[in-house]
């Protein structure tokens, strides 16, 4: 006989849960973690408080509430966070270090066969594909995120100032965050209705699952109590493990290097990820690209596809930008040994952190969760970011659809713009027929993917 939600199972008490299980758990959401931030939330909500009935619902959508205040992937502090509380600090390391593996030894396994065959007809072509589905994805994007922050004229205008300096001006991203958050934290403290926060990630709420009833209970666990002395200290060994591999790295190879490149741009990009991957992908592109020369600007698209078709956070397209940057400066190295290298350096920069933002904060919610200076701040980020991802999804239409660009400059402003005779119509035509299928017809992203990059891969063939 199955217990109704009103009559919860008895469960085990929180330290009865065995570790063990744990594991297989966490690996469990790892694998089926496909769709973004929304989807990753929905399957750790679908099997840990629906399925498991180890944390109910309010205390996941308090840890949740908390993980979309931090930089960098919500989803996989969330995996932290919910670790933490059911397993102390080896639950959230362990939570949060299986919720990437899969997605980077898939990744890592893309990229090995992009450098070696990315030249190749039949794999050119898949990516040529993947690329015309993934801007349809991006413009799908724009419009979730757009829907859910563009509440008033205040929130449409701070996405739109955010627009004009990235794309007209090339404002850096660090510093279009800073601004908009600073306008936010002042609305919000003058209580101006105009900067709440509105609705995040739903998870559900139709007969909610209790915290009494659930293996975690409703009372806060011991360990996860206030405390100074234990905070300091994690706080200083998350730091070491972060900032000690940095400063060891420009001590060696000094700023130049490759790999220092490496480890300081993506740890700054550690702590300015708000808004998700899609956010910080405009500035990721930009450097890459532009300053650093690691990617020609396709490619960060084929890397964007590579995360999108795998398990884990999206923000996992920064080891493809990695590991092709070592790649092609590998000094003495290997170049396969050194692009290896590169993958692990970036995303060890750029998650380390997030388990510091979590141990470090997480036993401070309660003083955080309801402060509306905060709350304004995150509402105008949020509505900056919308302006960001329009940016880049007009990025990404440039370099998809064009083969050929120039630059337009005048009153201060430096534009691309399309060379029209070179308009790619095979790439026009995926294109829109990735934006009629999600759009029009909400077609599973996976799907939409596979059947793009397999379309690409045909054209290339016998095209």
């Amino acid at each position: 006989m199955t217990a109704s939600l009103e009559t919860p199972v008895r469960v085990a008490a929180p330290h009865a849960i065995p570790f063990a299980d744990a594991v297989r758990v966490w690996l469990r959401i790892a694998a089926l973690s496909f769709g973004g931030p929304a989807g990753q939330i929905a399957v750790m909500h679908r099997i840990l408080v629906e399925e498991k009935r180890w944390i109910g619902e309010n205390r996941f959508l308090h840890a949740l509430n908390y993980c979309m205040l931090l930089p960098g992937p919500e989803a996989q502090q969330l995996a932290v966070y919910i670790g933490w509380l059911l397993h102390r600090t080896k639950g959230g390391l362990v939570a949060g270090s299986l919720f990437i593996l899969p997605g980077f030894v898939s990744i890592l396994a893309l990229s090995y066969v992009y450098a070696a065959f990315g030249d190749v007809g039949l794999v050119a072509g898949l990516f040529f594909g993947l690329k015309a589905a993934v801007l349809a994805i991006v413009l799908h994007a724009v419009r979730r995120i757009g829907t859910r922050a563009m509440q008033n004229w205040a929130m449409v205008s701070i996405a739109a100032a955010a627009f004009v300096a990235i794309f007209c001006f090339r404002v850096p991203f660090p510093a279009i965050i800073l601004g908009a958050a600073l306008v936010g934290y002042a609305g919000g403290r003058a209580g101006s209705p105009l900067f709440r926060l509105g609705g995040g990630h739903s998870a559900g709420k139709q007969n909610a699952f209790s915290d009494a009833g659930s293996a975690l209970g409703e009372a806060i666990p011991d360990h996860a109590r206030p405390n100074l002395a234990w905070s300091l200290r994690i706080s200083a060994v998350c730091l070491a493990l972060w900032l000690g591999p940095v400063a060891l790295l420009f001590a060696l190879l000094g700023p130049d290097d490759v790999f220092s490149q490496i480890a300081a741009f993506f740890s700054q990009m550690a702590v300015v990820t708000f808004g998700g991957a899609y956010a910080v992908l405009a500035w990721v592109a930009q450097a890459a690209v532009q300053h650093f020369g690691w990617l020609r600007p396709g490619e960060m698209l084929d890397g964007l596809g590579m995360a999108e078709t795998t398990p884990g956070p999206l923000i996992m397209v920064v080891q493809f930008v990695g590991f092709m940057a070592a790649f092609r400066q590998p000094g003495t190295l290997d170049p396969m040994l050194a692009a290896t290298l590169g993958a692990l350096l970036t995303t060890w920069v750029t998650f380390v952190p997030c388990f510091l933002w979590i141990f470090l904060g997480a036993p401070f919610i309660e003083r955080l969760r309801n402060d509306p200076a905060l709350t304004g701040a995150m509402s105008a980020i949020t509505a900056a970011v919308v302006g960001v991802i329009l940016n880049l999804a007009i990025w990404f239409a440039l370099h998809v659809l064009f083969r050929q660009l120039d630059q337009w400059r005048g009153y201060g402003v430096t534009l691309d713009v399309p060379v029209w005779s070179t308009l790619d119509l095979p790439a026009l035509v995926l294109t829109l027929g990735s934006i009629v299928a999600i759009f029009r017809f909400g077609a599973p992203m996976p799907a939409v993917l596979a059947v793009s990059a397999l379309a690409g891969a045909a054209w290339h063939t016998f095209g």
